[in-house]
């Protein structure tokens, strides 16, 4: 029952907007009553932080994964892009809710939400700085703004990426890992 309480949220969500979107309306989806509802979410917004709560612990999770595994900051930093890119694809619909909807929450659970975010970022951030470290990445990047340039690029993905469109999303990852590492000069 929670599973599908948030299932069409996270589709009534996408549809309707956050605002726009009743606790009725999510149970006259799947045709119980509002004790359901509330018998696992004592409000809409509670519902709405275990959506961010949910998209971002598996976002750190698999983040930590690689960033214990993969060897070089370049193969970190294209495994991190190559996910971000996939989720679009796997989980588009409640990645547009993180995204979109997080001016919904209380200011308490937003702050939590930003926390993790900036941890999420902060990961990359170390990776950037790492790999000019180590002579992997080129001396003159700013971490801190070459991390917003990679989170700007493949965070917007999810306002237009369509996965069943003429790029695959395998494709769109490949597009946007070359540009990050290479950069749009011709060789010389």
């Amino acid at each position: 029952m929670k599973k599908e309480l948030i299932t069409q949220s996270i589709n009534l969500f996408v549809e309707k907007g956050f605002s726009a979107t009743s606790i009725q309306d999510i149970v006259d989806a799947i045709g119980v009553t509002k004790g359901s509802f509330y018998y696992h979410f004592k409000s809409k917004e509670a519902l709405l932080m275990h959506i961010h709560l949910s998209y971002i612990d598996d976002l750190l999770r698999r983040q930590k994964r690689i960033l214990e595994t993969e060897k070089t900051c370049r193969t970190k930093l294209m495994k991190v892009v190559e996910f971000l890119i996939e989720d679009i694809e796997a989980q588009g619909a409640l990645g547009r809710i993180y995204y979109r909807e997080i001016r919904h929450l209380s200011a308490e659970n937003g702050a939590v939400i930003r926390e993790k975010k900036n941890q999420f970022r902060d990961n990359i951030e170390s990776i950037v700085a790492d790999g000019i470290k180590n002579g992997e990445f080129r001396k003159n990047l700013q971490p801190k703004m070459t991390t917003y340039a990679i989170l700007g690029m493949t965070n917007w993905s999810y306002q237009w990426f369509n996965p069943e469109g003429e790029l695959s999303v395998s494709e769109l990852a490949a597009i946007y890992t070359d540009f990050i590492l290479n950069g749009i000069l011709a060789e010389k």
